[in-house]
């Protein structure tokens, strides 16, 4: 009893990702229209084919008769497979756009998920996994649109049309395509549930083996280091291997179901093909007139085209069954949506904005208990804190104390477990931490980041203010110098400065800022401190550090202590 809810629940989960699939390409309605149009209209002119083939042979070899009598057989021949070759292009042309908008609508959502669902969360991803969901999945579904889709038109309409076509020259074998052609589909819908799932498995075992990759690509360096090379490399080759068995799995699969269709495809076409003979040859006579030549040349010429659709149906078949598994792959990482709104639900409390009062803080922090992400215990009890406008905030207290878990829950990047922080509305904070991620990609490429349509005045007037210039002007393109990914080819500190300078152009309400003066000589932070004050005059500033000189420079200094997290104010 239990079996029939399970099934019905799988029927309707199928449902739900076919009907994904047709919204991806919601916006290519007019191509996916002209490219069932271009196929039924092909083989509509095959039935028109067959039949000239079918009347210059019993002109030819029955009726003797001459090549001028027969020249308008050859020239409706010509001109037939002139408009299906034309036909055919416009077709692949037609769904071929049909797939590129499914794959570029995909990529768009899957995107827009992941932006919502937010810093958190993708910190506890691999991002060489997410990154397949917009690659390998967008390939994955491609041939659905430009394979599977045109074929499902043509297996609907092109048989039902060449079956009419016959049944009006040979009831006889009108029947045997009837009779024969839902073994086809049957057989297929057998094969095509293991298709599925052998698809979904292949998918996520290609999802695991990239972020696998990624990840340890990203990591080489220290791998070199503690001499882990060669033990990586062995699984690396190991993910490769599991990949490369559900792809056997897959392709077996396929195999079958395409030897399937074409033993029944097979078979009908002989049983066909064997009445004719034995009715030419006195054998067998359902009809009062034996078939001409002519009329069993077209019903053979059609038989093998009666089930190509159905073969091509099979052939684009593992296409819907990769594009299902695709939908269920993006599911299953990404959550469903009622998920992602659930959880934003949850922790809206946490960090909830308040109507704008008179003399109401910038930010306020009631009591709030917070855990760094993977954590074993809290680094912060009880802390509250109420932050104004226009305030120079130094966080000072040992490593350890919390100063960047703080900074983060400020952020929105970490919910507080008890407690909470309430930010005034209409307030714009911005965060710069102890290790800002950059793009590969020149200097100034990371800064537009924050502002791309900023002027190239801003942007050399901002770097001045973050000291950028103080090292990019050596470099030998100056803001135009390309770093490598997360900053390679830069100091700790020179990192930092540039993601200073992407922040200072974003000009939020409240400046986080997490160490920027580490790492710089007395000279450089004196003059990144100056800067800084004029740059964000009337705007708040909360600064992590450990430095004397940004104590003096702020105007309330903030302590944490590593045993008892209380917020202590006082002049410096």
């Amino acid at each position: 009893m239990s079996e029939v809810p399970h099934s019905n629940a799988a029927q309707q989960q199928r449902r739900q990702q076919q009907q994904w699939l047709a919204t991806l390409a919601s916006g290519a309605r007019t191509q996916q229209r002209l490219a069932a149009l271009a196929v039924c209209a092909s083989g509509a002119l095959l039935i028109v084919q067959a039949g000239a083939i079918a009347w210059l042979i019993q002109s030819i070899v029955v009726e003797q008769l001459n090549w001028v009598q027969v020249i308008r057989g050859f020239w409706v021949l010509a001109v037939v497979l002139l408009l299906r070759s034309l036909l055919g292009g416009l077709a692949q042309t037609a769904a071929g756009k049909v797939a590129d908008t499914a794959k570029l609508a995909l990529r768009e959502q899957v995107y827009r998920r992941l932006m919502a669902r937010g810093p958190l969360w993708l910190r506890r991803q691999r991002s060489g996994e997410l990154g397949e969901l917009l690659l390998s999945h967008g390939d994955a579904i491609e041939g659905y649109y430009a394979g599977f889709q045109p074929v499902r038109v043509e297996v609907v309409v092109v048989p039902l049309l060449i079956a009419a076509a016959v049944a009006y020259v040979d009831w006889v074998v009108a029947l045997i395509f009837i009779f024969t052609a839902p073994l086809v589909p049957f057989f297929m819908m057998l094969v095509g549930w293991g298709a599925e799932a052998a698809g979904r498995a292949q998918l996520g075992e290609l999802a695991r083996m990239s972020g696998h990759f990624a990840d340890r690509i990203k990591g080489l360096g220290l791998l070199r280091l503690y001499g882990r090379g060669e033990a990586e490399l062995e699984g690396v080759a190991a993910a490769a291997d599991g990949v490369r068995e559900r792809t056997m799995k897959v392709l077996r699969i396929a195999f079958l179901s395409s030897t399937v269709l074409e033993f029944f495809a097979s078979v009908s076409v002989a049983m066909v093909a064997l009445y004719l003979g034995l009715s030419y040859l006195g054998l067998m006579s359902l009809h009062a007139v034996v078939p001409t030549l002519g009329t069993g040349m077209f019903c053979l010429l059609l038989a093998p085209e009666f089930y190509a659709p159905l073969r091509r149906l099979a052939a684009h078949y593992h296409d819907r069954a990769n594009a299902l598994a695709a939908a269920a792959e993006v599911e299953r990482l990404l959550a469903d949506d009622q998920d992602a709104t659930a959880a934003t639900t949850v922790a809206a409390p946490l960090v909830a904005p308040e109507p704008a009062q008179l003399h109401a803080p910038l930010v306020s922090v009631q009591a709030a208990t917070l855990r760094p992400q993977g954590a074993a215990h809290d680094v912060v009890r009880g802390f509250s804190l109420e932050i104004g406008d226009g305030q120079r905030l130094a966080l000072v207290g040992p490593s350890g104390s919390g100063k960047s878990t703080l900074l983060e829950a400020l952020a929105g990047w970490l919910p507080p477990r008890e407690g909470r922080i309430v930010v005034r509305d209409g307030v714009r904070i911005g965060y710069a931490g102890q290790r800002p991620y950059l793009f590969h990609g020149s200097i100034a490429d990371n800064l537009r980041l924050a502002d791309p349509a900023v002027s190239a005045v801003r942007l050399q007037a901002v770097a001045e203010v973050a000291q950028v210039m103080r090292f990019a002007q050596h470099l030998p393109l100056g803001l135009d110098t390309v770093i490598g990914e997360r900053g390679f080819g830069l100091s700790g500190g020179e990192a930092r400065r540039i993601g200073l300078a992407r922040l200072l152009l974003l000009e939020p309400d409240l400046f986080l800022l997490d160490e920027p003066t580490a790492f710089l000589d007395p000279q450089t932070e004196a003059d990144l401190l100056q800067a800084l004050a004029a740059h964000t005059r009337g705007r708040t500033v909360l600064m992590a550090t450990h430095s004397e000189v940004a104590m003096r420079w702020a105007d309330q200094v903030i302590e944490l202590q590593a045993s008892v997290q209380q917020a202590q104010g006082g002049n410096a």
